[in-house]
């Protein structure tokens, strides 16, 4: 019976032709500019969001507060303003980041405003994610370009800074749970746990200084095996701190370092 309900769901949706490789490229070279036209949307609207704030622009028109402003203008909740506000200062945290390093590595614009809506190809999400940890992703972002800068690379284009940002942003170490296990047995086992991967962290991005994020992991080894030898670490111990501290996923230490 299930099977022959399964057959009569199927056969009640219209026959459509089959789909030829070039219009599925096409639909899909769609779905990606949509896809970028969202992206870019979230760092215009960060931008302005920012402007908006800083001009306190909710009291010439007789608002008490942001959250009142942004609840009579755009019929949006506190947390959704907050969260608004989020996304800006992440935004704001990360462009200072990439155009206070290297020469290469500076944006050409001049206007400010366009500037800070720079498209790094980040999801509002994921700028809400770091908002709590800009300082973190600031910091990672300043030290991968600065290690770029020096390893013999012609120019840092805008692909390059943009894959730097979305790197760091996925590999910024998470902040410690706010409410540690009741077992006391538990929250020392994974307080070592965290202090091992804050270690392995460390020691990844200092892989990738010397072996940049643009190497492979082939590659990688052979530029490492030389500085894992000095500082007495297991070259598979190196790549795998250097593919956390590329990922943020601690999955990447699995059957190395934890």
């Amino acid at each position: 019976m299930g099977e022959q309900h399964e057959d009569q769901e199927h056969d009640a949706e219209p026959a459509r032709p089959p789909l030829s490789e070039a219009r599925a490229r096409e639909m899909t070279a769609g779905l990606r500019e949509a896809m970028d036209d969202v992206r870019r949307s979230v760092a215009v609207l960060a931008a302005r969001v920012r402007d908006a704030h800083a001009a306190r622009v909710w009291l010439p028109l007789g608002h008490s507060s942001w959250e009142s402003y942004c609840q009579a203008e755009f019929g949006i909740s506190r947390a959704q303003a907050y969260r608004l506000l989020d996304v800006a200062r992440a935004l704001a945290a990360i462009h200072g980041s990439v155009a206070a390093g290297p020469e290469l590595s500076r944006t050409r614009d001049t206007d400010p405003g366009a500037a800070a809506a720079l498209d790094y190809g980040l999801s509002q999400r994921a700028l809400i994610a770091v908002s709590g940890r800009t300082d973190t992703v600031a910091e990672i972002i300043t030290r991968r370009l600065a290690a770029l800068a020096h390893s013999g690379l012609q120019a840092l284009d805008e692909a390059a800074v943009r894959a730097v940002v979305r790197q760091a942003v996925r590999a910024a170490p998470p902040p410690p749970p706010a409410d540690p296990p009741a077992d006391p047995t538990v929250a020392a086992l994974r307080a070592v746990v965290d202090d091992l991967a804050a270690s392995s962290h460390a020691i990844g991005e200092l892989m990738l200084e010397v072996a940049p994020a643009y190497l492979s992991d082939s590659e990688a080894a052979d530029v490492l095996a030389l500085l894992c030898e000095q500082i007495g670490e297991p070259l598979d111990h190196g790549l795998a701190a250097r593919r956390y501290a590329l990922t943020g996923d601690r999955r990447a230490l699995a059957g190395t370092v934890l």
